[in-house]
């Protein structure tokens, strides 16, 4: 018994037209939704390259901006240490000269020296533990 098999050319026709509409259609809702000009390179090669170069220039940028920051911010630890050591100096200083005058009893130079000390272990203690994002 001989089989025969039937090719309905039109439908196959309608099927491969169906099937490119429904890719066209596919494309055209892609670029809607994403509300994008480009949304891979087959859309536009030298714009995809352009704006692949905008964005790592932008990204570039972003970095540098946020390496400022982290610069400025080391420079404010810094200079709230140092400004807190200055303050103990300065405090030093003053105890120092108020010890010299001569007018002191023993104990109030002994309560002078025992501050000076406290003064120097804080400058200290500051040089020493003073970090940035520690």
């Amino acid at each position: 018994m001989a089989q025969v098999i039937n090719t309905n050319s039109l439908s196959l026709l309608t099927q491969n037209n169906l099937n490119k509409s429904q890719s066209t259609l596919s494309s055209a809702i892609e670029r809607l939704s994403s509300g994008l000009r480009i949304n891979s390179a087959k859309d536009d090669a030298a714009g995809q390259a352009i704006a692949n170069r905008f964005t790592s220039n932008i990204k570039g940028l972003t970095q540098a901006s946020r390496n400022a920051n982290d610069g400025i911010s080391i420079a404010q630890t810094t200079e709230g240490a140092l400004n807190e050591i200055n303050n103990n100096l300065q405090r030093v200083r003053e105890l120092s000269v108020q010890a010299a005058n001569g007018s002191n009893s023993g104990s109030d130079l002994d309560s002078i020296q025992a501050e000076i000390t406290q003064r120097l272990s804080e400058i200290d203690r500051v040089s020493g533990q003073t970090q940035f994002n520690g």
